[in-house]
């Protein structure tokens, strides 16, 4: 059965986010006086094979914490649904 893992990857909170400032800065520039504490980070989709949803589940952890995110600097999070 095929799944369909939509994985967040965000800058841990108690680190500064430059790309993050770098953004919200310009958007002011813009005149987009109301945005703040911006944050930039990674959107990743990818489709999993697997008997179960708890054998996909066990997939899509095992490429957050071995690739797809480094946790000195980041989070994740996922949301997983049949394909």
């Amino acid at each position: 059965m095929k799944y369909k893992a939509e994985v967040n990857v965000m800058p841990l909170k108690a680190l500064l986010d430059p790309q993050g400032k770098a953004v919200e800065a310009r958007l002011h520039d813009m005149g987009v006086k109301a945005a703040g504490a911006v944050r930039v980070g990674k959107h990743i989709t990818l489709e999993v094979e697997a008997s179960d949803e708890k054998q996909a589940a066990m997939t899509v952890e095992k490429a957050c914490k071995e690739l797809l995110h480094n946790p000195i600097m980041e989070s994740y999070e996922y949301k997983l649904e049949k394909a």
